[in-house]
């Protein structure tokens, strides 16, 4: 019990930020004196945001009402991007200097354009990385792109960004990406000794702390949950892979474990996907950057071959040991709507059973939820 309580309260700093990042957003600009940049998408090249001394920060939406951002966008737009304006719209991201665009999907390509005209940030940039992540001229368009976010960078913020920087904030996402991987691994060799929310809470942190502070602090979290020595359920519970866009939703986890079931992996841009990839410090080092966010897992914005996303997730379930695959589906995202027929194909042919769960900013009752968890549980 006393090793359990040590444990929480390393765990509790993860929980507070996550509980409340707008307040930990103006904590950073306020105490910390630093310009604090809002993201999107996990293609975002963080690296350079932090070489420029700024903290990127990324955008979740609301959790509460839509009023103001349905003014500006249509209402097949998904959660996320009506979500984020409401906020910027609101004043609740009063905190940010500027904000970041990679055009992935339709909608926050026009989210970047009513973000332009309707907010008054300081800094805007839009990064068109490229779609096709396959040959070598894509790889060398991905270059001239990052290195002219460099350039707008330094001019917007009025910095120079030094190899040095630059090298350190590699650095710095190395220690993260391979401390979450570690965490990852861990869970799927013990999934009763580290939750489902213990990990959503570290891992949606890690996309909104000070990133010198989380390297630091990470690894040791990452110790502590090793000793922790919880009792295993009693039953088997089915070990489950989510796959999908984002995951911001806590409660999942824990109406999935009331269900019987335990999140072993994922294939989520708020998870894996987010880390996956170690950056080679020996190389150039912006286009050893370009090298890292062209091989890490795709998602449905991006394409690499015909089967590397159905290949990706089996790899997980197989690797994980895993029984069957939810697919946690954002309302109204073209990306993951189009790609899920394929993706379900691909695990039918190799015998995974998956279920779909269309999610929006708010979850199904916890009745509802609870009912379609247990009879998919039952069914593997």
């Amino acid at each position: 019990m006393h090793r359990e309580l040590e444990v929480m309260d390393v765990l509790n700093e993860f929980y507070d930020v996550v509980s409340d990042p707008f307040r930990y957003g103006q904590k950073i600009k306020t105490e910390g004196n630093k310009k604090v940049i809002g993201f999107f998408c996990s293609y975002t090249p963080e690296e350079i945001i932090l070489a420029a001394g700024a903290h990127p920060m990324r955008m979740f939406g609301t959790k509460g009402d839509i009023t103001m951002a349905d003014a500006h966008l249509q209402s097949y737009c998904c959660s996320l991007v009506r979500g984020a304006l409401e906020d910027a719209l609101t004043g609740r991201l009063a905190f940010l200097d500027g904000t970041v665009f990679p055009h992935t999907c339709d909608s926050i390509q026009r989210l970047s354009d009513v973000w332009r005209l309707n907010t008054d940030f300081s800094f805007f940039w839009d990064v068109v990385l490229p779609v096709k992540l396959d040959t070598a001229s894509a790889r060398d368009y991905l270059v001239e792109v990052l290195k002219r976010f460099t350039r707008d960078l330094e001019k917007g913020l009025r910095v120079d960004i030094t190899t040095g920087k630059l090298r350190h904030a590699i650095k710095t996402y190395n220690i993260i990406r391979e401390s979450l991987g570690t965490l990852y691994t861990m869970r799927a060799q013990n999934p009763h000794n580290v939750s489902g929310s213990d990990i959503h809470a570290i891992v949606k942190a890690s996309m909104l702390m000070d990133r010198d502070y989380l390297a630091r602090i990470l690894p040791g979290t990452i110790e502590a949950l090793k000793t922790r020595d919880r009792e295993a359920s009693p039953r088997r519970k089915k070990r489950i892979v989510l796959a999908g866009s984002i995951c911001d939703h806590p409660d999942v986890y824990r109406v999935l474990d009331d269900a019987g079931g335990v999140v072993v992996g994922d294939d989520l841009c708020t998870g894996a996907r987010y880390f996956d990839g170690k950056i080679d410090m020996h190389d150039d080092l912006i286009v050893a950057l370009a090298r890292r966010y062209m091989a890490r897992p795709i998602c449905p914005a991006k394409h690499m071959s015909l089967t590397a996303r159905g290949e990706n997730l089996v790899r997980i379930v197989r690797e994980s040991k895993a029984d069957g695959v939810i697919f946690l589906l954002l309302k109204f995202c073209d990306p993951h709507s189009f790609d899920y027929p394929y993706m379900k194909a691909y695990l039918d042919r190799e015998g995974i059973p998956s279920m779909l769960l269309e999610i929006e900013d708010q979850l199904p009752s916890e009745g509802q939820l609870l009912t379609r968890f247990e009879t998919f549980m039952h069914m593997i």
